[in-house]
């Protein structure tokens, strides 16, 4: 006898088991059709806008298009494609490649891999033009005009905004974290004390530690320390500074999104923990939405940035299945 009680030839033969399993593994691993990443640059006047696309390599044609806004702090690559050392399953964009969609995002004006200090403070209009700017991009790249679209924070008001006027560019939209009044919300009250300052000045200063401090706002128990480490390193190289609009346009500027004008279906995703709104706004806003194809998901155990939290699996899931609902019969 080995072990606790195992005859030995019984271990033996696990152990040839689970060699055999791990050489199918590591085959069916090389055998899977990989990811590829694209870049592409759209302009805006003098702008230059970066956008970032990744997809599965199987030859498949026509995949359902899946375009991610980024929020007011840092870009979209950092938010939807953060790759984390020892912690490889954060990137959102690889997981929806994996699904079968086609995933995109873009750096919106003074963000990321965009041109930067161009004197603006990119604020929701700004960005709402920058998106304005990319989908002729899509459009070519894929095929496809009506598309699917995600947006996180500030990044879920220049979606809102963007759906309102272009409502055939939209198939169906999602609102993250998304804040409609603010009213009563405790980071938007914190801005409008310090309206003043985003007013002056087109952008605010950041550093490695001020990255850092996104994670520890709402609940810091929902991410993992690797997470905002990877995201700081990977922020911190491409400037010092964030852009002050969004911050001054949510202080001061709201709402600016009116839910009775947004045509398409909708889903709004609101996390437990989030300073950027209130629950009771975000379902009046819901309320007022006019297409009933739409959906209100709420996440327990998830803080402002979900889709980096530990949790973001089922931000991720809920995002799939509205995605992926068929239609309703005809009547």
């Amino acid at each position: 006898m080995s072990g606790a009680g195992v005859p030995r030839r019984a271990l033996l033969k696990a152990a040839g088991a689970a060699a055999m399993s791990g050489a199918v593994a590591k085959s069916a691993a090389a055998d899977a059709p990989q990811i590829i990443a694209t870049e592409y640059w759209a302009r805006k006047g003098d702008v230059k806008l970066n956008l970032w696309r990744k997809r599965v390599d199987d030859g498949k044609a026509g995949k359902p298009v899946i375009f991610f806004v980024h929020g007011s702090s840092f870009s979209g690559r950092a938010g939807y494609d953060l790759q984390v050392p020892g912690h490889p399953d954060y990137s959102a964009m690889d997981h929806f490649a994996r699904l079968g969609y086609d995933a995109w995002t873009m750096d919106h004006e003074n963000y990321g891999l965009s041109s930067r200090d161009t004197g603006s403070n990119s604020g929701i209009m700004s960005g709402v033009a920058d998106l304005e700017a990319a989908m002729p991009i899509v459009e070519s790249e894929t095929g496809q005009k009506k598309i699917f679209m995600r947006g996180q924070s500030s990044g879920a008001i220049r979606l809102g905004v963007f759906a309102m006027k272009n409502p055939d560019r939209v198939e169906k939209i999602i609102l993250d974290a998304f804040t409609w009044t603010g009213e009563g919300a405790p980071e938007i009250m914190r801005r409008r004390r310090d309206a003043e300052t985003y007013r002056k000045n087109v952008s605010r200063p950041m550093n490695r530690q001020s990255f850092l401090n996104i994670f520890s706002r709402d609940d810091p128990s929902t991410f993992e320390q690797a997470v905002a480490i990877a995201l700081a390193d990977y922020e911190a190289k491409l400037g010092e500074s964030a852009p002050s609009g969004t911050y001054l346009d949510m202080a001061v500027n709201m709402p600016m999104v009116d839910p009775a004008k947004i045509a398409c279906p909708v889903m709004m995703i609101r996390a437990e923990h989030d300073g950027n709104s209130t629950e009771a706004e975000l379902i009046e806003f819901f309320t007022k939405l006019p297409n009933k194809e739409k959906q209100f998901a709420m996440l327990k155990g998830s803080a402002h940035l979900a889709m980096l939290g530990k949790g973001r699996r089922r931000s991720w899931h809920v995002t799939h299945a509205f995605f992926s609902l068929e239609a309703p019969a005809e009547a």
